[in-house]
Order: structure tokens, then C-alpha cells, then sequence
């Protein structure tokens, strides 16, 4: 199932609360307390996938601001895909969901990097893992100073 996991609840959790503290230690601002509903029947109810499309409309817009904040794509520019492979030995995705990428939900995309992270086989979690951890580190300032990525790349030699 497509769906947005149980950690991904969290990590919006935790996002948000640096993000937006509680002014009192007790209180929860409203992204929070949105969250931490989903969070708390997923749990009730043993599920591990909540459904992007059936949140309430302020868990979702919060779990939005978290997912704008990570790397969209798990490509680190290596695709073994192309040369034949059924699933890329850069970043683990298989052949269709590498085409299909951009026409993938979020929630589709983050089930994907959910299998490929549990696994860890690809090269961007060993041979590679430096380079993916580079790329976050430039998406990560891109986002913070709200600029496109682009202008925080090194330029190639």
C-alpha cells in the first residue's frame, strides 16, 4: 500500500517541533496536535501506512511542510538502469519507478524511499553514502535560505 508510513508521522512530529515549539512546554500548536492525532490512531489501530489522500486537511498541510523539507529523489546519479539493470544499483529503485518518478504522489515516493532505506543495499547507502549525505546537505541549506538548489552547487570542474 501507498501511504505515508508510521516514521514519516514522526519525523513531521519532531520537524515541527523545532519548528514551532510549545510556547509552554504543555500546549501543542496546531501542526502538532494534528499530527500527533494521525499518530495516535495509527498506533491505536496497529496501522503502519496512513492514507495521504483521507488526512484531516491540517495533519496533511503539516505532513507537507516536513516532506517539502527532504530530498525529492533517492538518485545520486549513478542509474545502472539505464544500462539494462532491473533495479538501479545507485539508488534501489527499480526501472518503472524510476520512470514513473515524477508522476508519483508523495506518498508513493515516500513508500519507495521507506523499502529502499529498510533494505539498504544501494549505493547510496555504502559505496555511495557520502555523496547522497552531500546532497542533503545542499538541499538542506537550499531550503533553509529558500532558494533554489541550483545557486548552492559547486560548479563542476
Amino acid at each position: 500500500m501507498a501511504g505515508i508510513h508510521i516514521t514519516d508521522i514522526e519525523a513531521a512530529i519532531n520537524h515541527w517541533r523545532a519548528k514551532n515549539p510549545s510556547p509552554d512546554g504543555v500546549s501543542l500548536p496546531p501542526e502538532l496536535r494534528a499530527l500527533a492525532e494521525v499518530y495516535g490512531a495509527m498506533v491505536y489501530f496497529k496501522q503502519d501506512f496512513a492514507d495521504e489522500f483521507t488526512l484531516p486537511l491540517e495533519a496533511a498541510e503539516a505532513w507537507q511542510d516536513w516532506y517539502a523539507s527532504t530530498p525529492d529523489t533517492p538518485c545520486i546519479a549513478i542509474c545502472s538502469t539505464s544500462q539494462g539493470d532491473e533495479t538501479c544499483k545507485g539508488c534501489g529503485r527499480s526501472f518503472e519507478e524510476v520512470q514513473l518518478w515524477t508522476e508519483m504522489t508523495p506518498g508513493e515516493k515516500r513508500t519507495v524511499w521507506h523499502r529502499i532505506t529498510a533494505e539498504g543495499t544501494s549505493w547510496r547507502f555504502n559505496r555511495y553514502a557520502e555523496r547522497a549525505a552531500e546532497d542533503r546537505q545542499w538541499a538542506k541549506q537550499a531550503a533553509e535560505a529558500q532558494m533554489p538548489l541550483s545557486l548552492f552547487l559547486k560548479p563542476s570542474a
